[in-house]
């Protein structure tokens, strides 16, 4: 399945339908007097997140929604039937923005979590509402309220605990394929991740947790250059990120640094997420040259640096648990959020 993760949609609300004049012609019954009935409510557009999406494709085919309109009233002082809403299912973790692409409608980040987007149109009043005293034969209808429309932007933003961030070839793709079910494409040229990959990390039968890889940026990603940073929405929202570095490539202070300055161009918040820098390919490299450069990223930085190697497993299983305790202390302190709200 082709994954896209931003689509532009055209949503349209129901019309009301029409009031109508009628009179109560019936046998034996002189003056039977109005009777004309009022217009049905026209249909809701609701947006909805649902657990088993991932992707936006879908909208890439449909991007036209219009709910229908209600129904007109009758004679006898019958309403018209209202209509049905339409609903549209997105991935959890997708955003509804404005056309202008900044301003936030809303952030449907759990699964049943709806919006109604455009609200149906009211139904016009028939002849019947308008009866009085001193009216009592009305000839006026109104028409139906016409519906709302818009043009929206959805930006999904993938919920993930932990994301991998690093220059291209740091090995991001083998780490999520030894530590996961997932299958990226995994080659030795830069760019083989061209969209973001999800997997499940599962330590114990109580411990998973969903890891999240995305593409390779390079030194002006946050200007456009590579891929650009647009991908880096999709870490956003996770507990810990991952800062794989290609400890056989040489210049890993250089590395570290760059992916940092991409990081801050871009904003969001990522600089100040917990970050856990690890040393990757360490099969790459000799002891010395290891120690070496872990001794120096770990100076430039300022933390402790993990060394591992993706393709023989070596330190991968300590750096899966120190990962993993990030994300439980992340799921109870949302879990306290959610329970003092709800208090």
């Amino acid at each position: 399945m082709k994954f896209l993760d931003q689509a532009k949609i055209y949503v349209k609300s129901g019309d009301g339908g029409d009031g109508v004049i009628a009179f109560r012609r019936e046998k034996y019954i002189e003056f039977g007097g109005p009777d004309g009935g009022n217009g049905g409510r026209g249909g809701d557009i609701i947006v909805e997140a649902v657990a088993n999406l991932n992707t936006l494709i879908d909208f890439r085919y449909t991007q036209h929604f219009r709910a229908p309109k209600g129904g007109n009233g009758a004679g006898s002082d019958r309403t018209g039937a209202a209509a049905p809403d339409v609903l549209i299912k997105v991935p959890v973790g997708t955003q509804i923005l404005e056309d202008d692409r900044e301003t936030l409608i809303a952030d449907l980040d759990v699964p049943g979590k709806r919006i109604t987007l455009c609200r149906g149109g009211d139904g016009g009043h028939g002849n019947a509402h308008f009866k009085s005293s001193t009216n009592r034969a009305p000839r006026r209808a109104d028409k139906g309220w016409p519906g709302e429309e818009r043009w929206v932007w959805l930006r999904l933003k993938l919920i993930a605990d932990a994301g991998l961030v690093g220059l291209p070839n740091a090995g991001k793709s083998t780490f999520l394929s030894v530590v996961s079910a997932a299958r990226p494409k995994i080659a030795d040229y830069p760019f083989t991740t061209l969209h973001p990959q999800l997997g499940v990390v599962r330590l114990s039968l109580q411990e998973e947790f969903v890891l999240a890889d995305i593409p390779g940026l390079i030194e002006g990603a946050h200007e456009g250059a590579g891929l650009g940073d647009r991908f880096l929405g999709h870490v956003e929202r996770c507990a810990v990120l991952i800062h794989l570095i290609d400890g056989a490539a040489g210049d890993v202070v250089k590395a570290w640094r760059t992916v940092r300055e991409e990081m801050e161009g871009y904003g969001g918040g990522l600089t100040e997420k917990p970050e856990i820098i690890v040393l990757n390919k360490c099969d790459g490299m000799t002891p010395r040259e290891a120690s070496a450069r872990r001794s120096a990223l770990a100076k430039a930085s300022g933390q402790t640096v993990t060394v591992i190697s993706g393709v023989t497993g070596e330190g991968v299983q300590p750096l899966l648990r120190q990962v993993m305790t990030y994300v439980a202390q992340s799921r109870e302190e949302r879990r306290k959020a959610v329970s003092g709200t709800s208090a």
